[in-house]
């Protein structure tokens, strides 16, 4: 079982997340319960540690990094409340569990509103409860150490504002943004909707020389045609039908700053013609005026198109894609940077939590597995969209699958695992149709299980003990499961 967060590049690359197993710390002055549970806890895959009491458990924790700790109440020398109190001083992190008589429940209630995560009772019900228990805390702890680390990263990448990510495609996108920011060479923006261009044409802005000044954005393709240049370079009054005052446009409002064209692609031809004079010149001439007007602004371009196919068409200059293109940056659709899914989601917690004054803070594994199987056609919008939905509807603290707009019915849009075949679909393996019902059933059941086990080893990078978090089977049976459907881990 693989619970406790560690630095490390994981299954959410960016945020360094390892899954290594629990360390649980047994604090009992009965030598033979200490060696009843440690047995139980290390055939689960726990690491475990004892101590006689209280003491000896503050000198352990003090050298060891402990996750959970499992403490009686009632011990000599330092008791139960004792080493609570002192875990919650200077172990803040480690969720303690109380083990108490039936006849101290009460007391064992109070550690709970103390700070304890829960409390047994001895005798056990189960070793099940006691696992299950452990397993829970060991779970929070996990949550509570990614929130953290999430937003020390988060902080980390102020600077940039709203543009999110620390995989090594975001990283060659700051590099760039960057290197080019204190120059006024002319960027183009390539990526899909909601990949963040606006965001990355801000950030460039925001750590240039013209920082001070007017940042201008525009979207081309919401202007109407009879008025793009107009409003791109003024016009002086009797101009057209309408032009009743004479109006500077958005290159003078953006004078000494950066004018930001999203979806330059589809700007008209006349008015691509006007853009490569002033991108070449530093001039511009409002329509109907005679003069020119020199202006000092620094285009950053954006498309969500293949400005070459377009050029091919005759539907834009290939001078002027020359001109933009001068320090070309891609943006990656969020289905190529999915280790970044995490800060982005813990971002945008953040932010729609503060501003409608929730409670939420954290998100549960259950949701962030969601979160990071979906397949985001609308990138990062459309996650910034998911959050603010599940801030809404969350009523506790963390935020679950069920809070997520496709996580009501389990619609994850992603595509299915490959069957042994190759197949995207067991449907299509059904080549044993004309065999009879039973032999038919076992092997399309023997085909999923070699799908599905394969698929979750792919995903947890042959993390056997993730692997099988994810499946909800202990590490054990999961191993039995993956040997019966012939696969093999690194381990073997």
């Amino acid at each position: 079982m693989t619970l406790t967060a560690r630095p490390h590049s994981g299954e959410y690359g960016a945020v360094h997340i390892e899954e290594a197993p629990p360390r649980v710390l047994i604090v009992d002055d009965e030598p033979a319960l200490r060696r009843t549970l440690a047995r139980l806890l290390q055939s689960r895959g726990v690491i475990v540690l004892t101590a006689e009491d209280g003491s000896d458990a503050m000198d352990l924790l003090s050298r060891e990094v402990i996750d959970v700790a499992l403490v009686d109440l009632m011990m000599p020398r330092v008791g139960g409340l004792e080493l609570l109190e002192h875990v919650r001083g200077r172990h803040v992190g480690v969720e303690v569990i109380m083990m108490t008589a039936f006849g101290d429940v009460e007391t064992a209630v109070k550690a709970v509103r103390s700070g304890a995560y829960h409390f047994l009772t001895k005798p056990f019900r189960s070793n099940d409860e006691v696992v299950l228990t452990v397993t829970k805390a060991a779970e929070r702890r996990r949550l509570v150490e990614r929130a953290a680390l999430l937003e020390r990263r988060l902080e980390q990448m102020e600077n940039f504002g709203e543009l999110i990510g620390n995989s090594p495609r975001m990283q060659e996108v700051y590099r760039l943004a960057v290197g080019v920011a204190p120059t006024s060479s002319t960027v183009l923006i390539l990526g899909e909707s909601g990949t963040g261009k606006e965001l990355t044409a801000r950030a460039i802005h925001q750590h240039s020389p013209r920082a001070k000044n007017p940042f201008v954005a525009v979207n081309c393709s919401a202007i109407p045609v009879e008025l793009v240049e107009s409003e791109l370079f003024g016009h002086v009054r009797g101009a057209f039908t309408g032009a009743t005052a004479t109006r500077a446009g958005l290159f003078e409002a953006a004078d000494a700053g950066t004018l930001f064209l999203d979806e330059v692609g589809d700007l008209p031809p006349l008015a691509q013609v006007k853009l490569l004079r002033a991108l070449q010149e530093g001039e511009i001439k409002r329509v109907g005026a005679n003069e020119t007007r020199n202006v000092d602004v620094r285009v950053v371009a954006a498309t969500n198109v293949d400005l070459r196919s377009r050029i091919a068409s005759g539907r834009f200059r290939e001078d002027l894609y020359y001109r933009l293109n001068v320090v070309p940056i891609s943006l990656p659709p969020l289905r190529e940077r999915r280790e970044d899914i995490p800060l982005l989601a813990y971002h945008f917690l953040q932010k729609y939590g503060a501003r409608s004054g929730s409670s939420v803070r954290k998100i549960s594994p259950e949701a962030m597995r969601l979160l990071h199987a979906h397949s985001w056609p609308g990138n990062v919008r459309e996650l910034e969209n998911a959050i603010e939905h599940a801030v809404v509807f969350c009523r506790d603290d963390t935020m679950v699958a069920g809070d997520l707009p496709f996580g009501r019915n389990g619609g994850v849009e992603s595509e299915p695992p490959p069957s042994p075949n190759g197949s995207r679909s067991l449907r299509a393996d059904l080549a044993c149709l004309d065999l009879p019902y039973r032999e038919a059933k076992d092997r399309a059941m023997s085909d999923f299980e070699a799908a599905y086990f394969r698929a979750l080893l792919e995903r947890s990078g042959g993390n056997v003990s993730e692997a099988a978090r994810q499946a909800g089977l202990d590490r054990s049976n999961f191993r039995r499961a993956i040997k019966r459907a012939g696969l093999k881990t690194r381990e073997d």
